[in-house]
């Protein structure tokens, strides 16, 4: 089937699930974060006592997101949706109307906890069960909500904050997410999805579902864990830092901005080049390969201090992305099984939550310690080169397995 040919049959389902990962933006670092400035001002909080404030929101989202996540398992995809939908939206309302600190930092846990953790887990938990030896297309598709989102959402709240100001835009994010994102979905998702003959794996997935206690015990689960927590602690401390990054290469300001376009550029054509590549190889044979650009590009930023370095770093941090959101789409269900793919990718879910989290304060914590950035950069990079064995051999255990 041509890839044509595959998204006008699957056109309804690969929509819903792209527009719940392009919606998960309004919980998503790059886009709370823009509002930053306003709630330090407004609630009189330092650069230090917000970043606490996140850290712990986000914390206490992975914490709850293995417990949430098990709905999936037990609900319809439309019926988790929904509730998704409407949690996010109420959420996106109460940073609109946070009136004081505290109920900002449980506006805070909601969005991260609905927004970045479920309606990125709902959409790629569906997209895993509906697809089997179309699995790394479908998941590929269904990412490029990711960087559809990075390019969009960042510039349109800024526009809209200046002329109506940050808690009116909050409030007109919640409209959107509960009177056109809610209805669009469920309307898409009316007519549930049938594997029809020509989606029957061809080794797609495992031959038997694993229970998330098996797969906790399971010694293997938690080598590729290691492997995949790296991109979101990476990136996330990296980017958190990109102000004290430039300061101390003396770049401009704006260098980081243009990068992201490159960034975003790459993102979509690694997903869409790797989608493929799954289909026809598996996820588990491209598993070695999962953290080159990123080990790449940690290399790059720690040795490269000329402008250029920047946009190389992005380019590689893009296709890293990329690879990581279509391959963990696929990976999960082809060694785990779907029948309880909702439990198992909400704990994976909450690692990466957690990764996410950790990065920025840790790195904080050593730079306040005066150990070189480059030397963290170049940590960062030795870590990948080491995962990059580490998985290397779990794929040849898992394939005998």
């Amino acid at each position: 089937m041509s890839f044509l040919s595959f998204l006008g049959r699957n056109a309804r389902w690969l929509g819903a699930a792209f527009v719940l990962t392009a919606f998960s933006g309004f919980g998503q670092t790059f886009f709370i974060s823009l509002s930053a400035g306003d709630l330090r001002q407004t609630f009189g909080l330092s650069h230090g006592e917000l970043g606490s404030l996140y850290m712990l929101a986000t914390l206490g989202s992975a914490l709850t997101l293995p417990t949430l996540g098990r709905t999936l398992d037990r609900f319809t995809v439309p019926q988790v949706a929904a509730g998704v939908m409407l949690a996010l939206g109420g959420f996106c309302l109460l940073m609109a109307l946070t009136p004081h600190v505290a109920v900002l930092a449980f506006a805070l846990y909601g969005l991260r906890l609905f927004g970045q953790g479920m309606m990125s887990n709902t959409a790629m938990t569906a997209t895993g069960r509906w697809f089997d030896a179309q699995r790394g297309r479908a998941v590929a598709v269904v990412g490029l909500g990711y960087p559809v989102s990075e390019a969009l959402l960042p510039i349109t709240f800024v526009t809209l904050s200046a002329l109506i100001g940050w808690r009116q835009t909050w409030g007109l994010a919640a409209a959107v997410m509960v009177l056109a994102v809610l209805p669009l979905v469920l309307l898409l998702l009316r007519k549930e999805r049938v594997p029809q003959a020509q989606d029957l794996a061809r080794a797609g997935t495992a031959p038997r579902n694993w229970s998330r206690a098996e797969v906790l015990r399971d010694p293997l689960f938690y080598v590729v864990s290691a492997g995949v927590l790296a991109p979101p602690f990476i990136a996330t401390a990296i980017l958190f830092h990109q102000v004290y990054l430039t300061e101390l290469r003396g770049w401009p300001k704006e260098l980081f901005a243009l990068a992201f376009m490159v960034m975003s550029a790459t993102a979509v054509l690694s997903s869409l080049v790797l989608g493929g590549l799954i289909d026809r190889f598996s996820a588990r044979a491209l598993m070695p390969f999962m953290l080159v650009p990123l080990t790449a590009g940690c290399l790059v930023l720690a040795l490269v201090h000329q402008p250029a370095g920047v946009f190389a770093f992005m380019a590689l941090l893009g296709l890293s992305n990329g690879f990581v959101a279509t391959f963990t789409g696929a990976l999960w269900p082809e060694l785990y099984g779907t029948a309880h793919l909702g439990a198992i990718r909400s704990v994976v879910f909450a690692v990466m939550v957690f990764a996410s989290a950790l990065g920025p304060g840790l790195t904080g914590w050593l730079i306040d310690l005066s150990v070189p950035f480059d030397l963290q950069i170049l940590g960062m990079g030795l870590y990948c080169l080491a995962m990059i064995g580490a998985l290397t051999a779990a794929s040849r255990i898992l394939k005998r397995r």
